[in-house]
């Protein structure tokens, strides 16, 4: 087709979309319960968690998910945005928003949403997330004639033209998702942690070589493959107190650890969260750096020249 004939059809797109008085309601709709998009974000990450399933399969990855779970993925999505806003059920397409029908679209390819002969001339709410790049878009289009492709695979779907695509209403686009912090460590720091049979060892390893990283409950899980994970973070035999002799403490949502991780320039834990640092006896060398007092000492973020020394036992309050 010709540029010239495609641009005019994607500006023609654009006023159809503007002018969709459903798509705009719907629109306005989501947006008012979810206006920055954090628990769109939050039922997203649930369901990549969900499929990953880590405490149970030791996978942090999309590549490790087997193909009938990717495919699965899309379903998975539509559940959880379902329970996170309480749409209700579509008489044909997923849900009713508003009292409009709306068809629900995941893939993981940006633009590759595979629309049904039945989905057609309604409204989609198409969603993308990626887990390595931790980024997810969503917006609303109406697969009409004119906004998809021709021809189609056997079940006779179908996608979003370029004039569809460029008729999408976004809602939030390129928008942040939680990391999955085991993405973001190095193929090495990865090997060094899952390298050790016991569970506590591994997450000891995790909080030695993710210092300064949230590290979400679900990494813990991911990593300690145990039911009681979090007790392996805790005081009392977790890593909290095999770490504390080598000056490691880990922060988690007390009010105490959240003052501490404010007042040194770490990560705030928000609930579930922890993040670890190793820390030492504040000296001259360390100059203005920012500081805490524990039993009694201030101690401050230790510096690659610092030796190890035992850290006092945090506050648990």
């Amino acid at each position: 087709m010709d540029e010239g004939v495609e641009a005019v059809e994607a500006t023609l797109a654009g006023q159809q979309a503007a002018h969709d008085a459903d798509l705009e309601a719907v629109a306005a709709a989501l947006l008012r319960q979810d206006l920055d998009g954090e628990r769109f974000a939050g039922a997203i990450r649930r369901s990549i968690d969900m499929l990953l399933d880590g405490q149970h399969t030791g996978r942090f990855s999309w590549d490790q998910l087997y193909k009938t779970e990717k495919a699965h993925a899309g379903t998975l999505i539509e559940i959880n945005l379902q329970r996170e806003f309480g749409f209700d059920d579509g008489l044909s397409m997923d849900y009713r928003i508003v009292g409009i029908e709306v068809d629900c679209k995941f893939s993981q390819t940006r633009g590759a949403w595979m629309i049904p002969p039945e989905a057609r001339g309604h409204l989609l709410l198409v969603v993308w997330a990626s887990d390595a790049a931790s980024l997810w878009c969503a917006g609303l289009v109406r697969a009409d004639p004119g906004m998809l492709n021709t021809g189609g695979n056997r079940d006779a779907k179908t996608t979003l033209s370029k004039a569809g695509r460029a008729a999408i209403r976004w809602l939030f686009y390129d928008a942040p998702l939680k990391a999955n912090l085991l993405l973001r460590l190095s193929q090495g720091d990865v090997a060094a942690i899952v390298a050790h049979k016991s569970g506590q060892r591994r997450v000891d390893e995790l909080f030695l070589r993710a210092q300064g990283e949230l590290v979400s409950r679900t990494v813990v899980a991911t990593v300690a493959r145990q039911e009681d994970y979090m007790k392996r973070v805790r005081y009392n035999g977790g890593s909290r107190s095999r770490l504390q002799p080598r000056g490691i403490v880990i922060l988690g949502h007390y009010k105490s650890h959240t003052d501490i991780a404010h007042r040194l320039g770490l990560p705030v834990p928000q609930t579930g969260d922890s993040v670890s640092a190793r820390l030492a006896r504040r000296q001259p060398h360390h100059g203005d750096a920012p500081y805490i007092e524990l039993g009694g000492e201030q101690w401050t973020l230790a510096l690659p020249e610092d030796p190890e020394v035992a850290v006092p036992k945090l506050p648990e309050t």
